[in-house]
């Protein structure tokens, strides 16, 4: 029997992708040929060769940057049950919970999460859970307020009946729960747990529906007249563990940071600034969690696991932070919206774990406080005095601060006695002109200057030398709601292109990482292949037109069907979708979701990858600054339980206008096409059945946009979108050669 000092607390094992390897290895073959053969007979063609011959180009790029990606994969393993043995102490944890909108993001998602959390299997003296709330709203203050009260209660419960799921709206909804094998006093229990949450979501639900959601009153006093952009800091001590009892309740507390109409608040990365620089005063642990505000705890060993990985490694240069996978609950039937992104995890992120590992996600991710302080791989071993002293001017005046952050980077991370000790200073630290001076958004913490903070924050601790791990236990660890609708998914996407070409075309940029800082080669090759998504847009639209412009002209870009070459096409074509296919059922997926993701992957990149392209665009030439979009938070999609569920939703956003518009082009090419209404071909290069089946291909993609077309109501494009789409498809045939092809249709009519 191994002794406790020898059990181990994790494994990593590489996996074996041999044949992944051959098929890459013959698309990328079969892509190079198709080059090739258009630069030797790029001669004999004109513009439309040489756009196919660039986008193809950028088509390959793309194909080595998911090659070297996906090479080694590499997954780790943990033993939670290990850990007591090994560890004589288990180290504190600060879990910071973000929220911004009480009506995007409904406090009842919120409250479950910060249930899910003050219940996970870790001594509760050394948990304490902050909840931010950029939106100031009494509504998530009375939600939590009502939630903290419950928790004395179900947290109890949960830890005394071994409960697996602990965001309560996820447990008692469970319909497989039996109780024939129960005792009589957990039937009592479960009731008597039950009837006091209906009672919660009650109070919630009715205090959501008033134009005041509480009394303004004692601990409510502060929100009477809050507006939501113009208001001082407000934290508040919701629940503290005093006693420090490991089996009582975690600390929690309320952190409402300051705001003010002409300071700048760096969204998401402002607020966890501010919670890191409050918990560093409050609790000082030297791990941090943190989740969105709806991404409940699903497995309750969470923090064990992380720990495994984090205390297990053979350094803490290996081991930077800890990430989970991003799943989600109760999604529609074969991912409709293709946003779940389960085969990106499965392949991609565990290929990132074989180099630097994985970027950090926003959620789900244990970091280690001292690196979130800036701290250097090459100064973990050899920090000293001087060092902390010279790093420190760096952090701000508040002195209470500094000497909490000094104990951090030196690793003597003992917290005050109690958390209403450090209110006061909390509130000077939770200040909007705080940051002035100091190093916080550049230096230290997370970092500003994109819309996808996250990925930044990660990008950076890679590029000083630091690795991350990936981590996938069972049951999965933590899950959230998958955005329900077209007009959702296109608002999360287009943020996500957005932030990641942002710091593309900055300062950030990993290529400079690579030249310059500790960057390895391949992670940053697998940085370019996220950053660049924006990028894509362009040559996918540009690919997506040249069927249009080949068929209206009679011109070509494909090779006939009589050449060999022709079946090159045709090999590329089948063996990819034949590859994703074979990744997609080997994670459990059916044809129907692989299908799916394929032409979402279409109608993303060319609608809300080009919105996003074209945000950036407008920031670099300081017309605009990009701005961040909430996306919509729905704990129980309405979606669920229609017979419509899963069919494509629209809005009269701008962001639909793309994608209409090559349905509409696509749709005349091929009227166009079957009444032979083109001229005479140039040449004998005429437009032939590779351009055809390109279009048929690319308007099958655009199915949910053609049924829109006839569509009503919120499955149906709106007027207005339909009439700019019409007037750019008319401008397209214009440009293209509109006169003569009129004259010609009109001559063979």
């Amino acid at each position: 029997m191994a002794t406790p000092n020898f059990l181990p607390l994790c494994d990593k094992t590489t996996r074996k992708n041999t044949a992944q390897r051959v098929i890459d290895v013959i698309i990328l073959f079969l892509l190079l040929s198709l080059l090739v053969y258009r630069i030797l007979l790029f001669k004999d063609h004109g513009l439309t060769w040489l756009l196919a011959f660039l986008c193809e180009s950028w088509f390959t790029f793309t194909w080595v940057l998911v090659m070297s990606n996906k090479w080694n994969p590499v997954q780790y393993k943990t033993y939670p049950n290990n850990l007591l043995p090994r560890v004589t102490e288990l180290p504190s944890v600060d879990m910071f919970v973000t929220t911004a909108d009480p009506v995007l993001e409904p406090p009842i998602i919120t409250i479950n999460t910060v249930l899910s959390l003050l219940a996970v299997d870790y001594p509760a003296h050394k948990l304490a859970c902050y909840v931010s709330d950029d939106g100031c709203s009494p509504l998530t203050y009375y939600s939590l307020s009502e939630a903290s009260k419950f928790a004395r209660l179900w947290v109890p419960f949960c830890k005394k009946y071994n409960i697996q799921v602990r965001a309560p709206f996820r447990y008692f909804a469970d319909n497989s729960l039996t109780f024939s094998d129960s005792s009589w006093e957990f039937q009592q229990e479960w009731k008597r747990m039950k009837v006091e949450y209906e009672q919660l979501c009650h109070k919630v639900e009715d205090a959501s529906q008033k134009s005041m959601p509480c009394d303004f009153r004692g601990e409510f006093a502060e929100f009477l007249n809050v507006d939501r952009k113009n208001h001082p800091a407000i934290i508040k001590v919701m629940c503290e563990n005093k006693e420090g009892l490991a089996d009582g309740l975690p600390h929690l507390v309320y952190v409402s940071r300051e705001k003010r109409h002409k300071h700048p608040h760096h969204y998401k990365a402002g607020a966890m600034n501010v919670l890191t620089r409050v918990s560093g005063l409050m609790s000082n642990a030297p791990y941090m969690l943190n989740v969105d505000c709806d991404m409940f705890v699903n497995n309750p060993k969470v923090v064990l696991h992380a720990m495994c990985l984090l205390l297990g490694s053979k350094s803490e240069k290996e081991s930077a932070y800890v990430q989970f996978p991003q799943m989600f609950y109760d999604g529609l039937k074969d991912d409709p919206y293709g946003n779940q992104l389960v085969v990106l995890f499965e392949y991609m992120t565990h290929g990132m774990s074989g180099l630097q590992g994985p970027l950090y996600g926003g959620t789900g991710c244990f970091h280690r406080r001292k690196i979130i302080y800036g701290l250097y791989p090459d100064n973990v071993e050899s920090i000293n005095g001087k060092l902390v002293e010279n790093w420190l001017l760096e952090f701000g005046s508040s002195k209470e601060l500094i000497k909490s952050a000094a104990h951090a980077l030196k690793g003597n991370t003992d917290p005050p006695n109690h958390l209403s000790d450090s209110i006061e200073a909390a509130h000077q630290v939770a200040n909007c002109s705080y940051e002035y001076n100091s190093s916080w958004g550049t230096e230290l913490g997370w970092r500003y200057g994109s819309t996808t903070e996250d990925v930044l924050t990660g990008l950076t601790i890679h590029k000083k030398g630091w690795k991350s791990i990936y981590c996938t236990p069972y049951p999965p660890a933590f899950l959230g709601c998958a955005p329900s609708g077209g007009p959702t998914a296109m608002t999360q996407q287009k943020r996500w292109a957005t932030g990641l070409l942002e710091i593309l075309v900055s300062k950030n940029c990993p290529i400079f990482a690579a030249l310059f800082e500790k960057l390895q080669l391949r992670q940053c090759l697998a940085y370019l292949y996220i950053f660049s998504w924006g990028l894509r847009s362009v040559p996918e639209l540009c690919y997506a037109a040249l069927p249009v412009y080949c068929i209206i002209t009679n011109s070509s870009f494909l090779p006939k069907v009589n050449e060999p070459v022709f079946w090159v096409l045709v090999a590329l074509f089948v063996i990819y979708s034949l590859y994703t296919l074979s990744e997609y059922l080997r994670t459990g997926q059916s044809i129907r979701a692989w299908w799916n993701s394929q032409r979402m992957a279409r109608i993303t990149t060319m609608t809300a990858w080009f919105f996003g392209f074209l945000s950036v665009v407008l920031k670099l030439l300081g017309i605009s600054e990009t701005v961040f979009e909430v996306t919509k938070k729905d704990q129980s999609s309405d979606s669920m339980n229609d017979n419509d569920a899963g069919r494509f939703t629209f809005d009269e956003s701008p962001v639909f206008v793309p994608g209409t518009t090559i349905c509409l082009l696509h749709l005349s090419a091929l009227i166009v096409s079957l009444l032979k209404l083109q001229p005479l071909a140039h040449d004998g290069h005429g437009s032939g059945l590779g351009e055809v089946l390109c279009s048929v291909w690319l308007l099958l993609c655009f199915w949910p946009f053609l049924k829109g077309l006839f569509g009503k109501g919120k499955h149906g494009i709106p007027i207005s979108t339909i009439c700019k789409a019409a007037a750019l498809a008319l401008l397209f045939y214009t440009c293209v050669d509109g006169p003569q092809w009129v004259e010609t249709s009109f001559m063979h009519l």
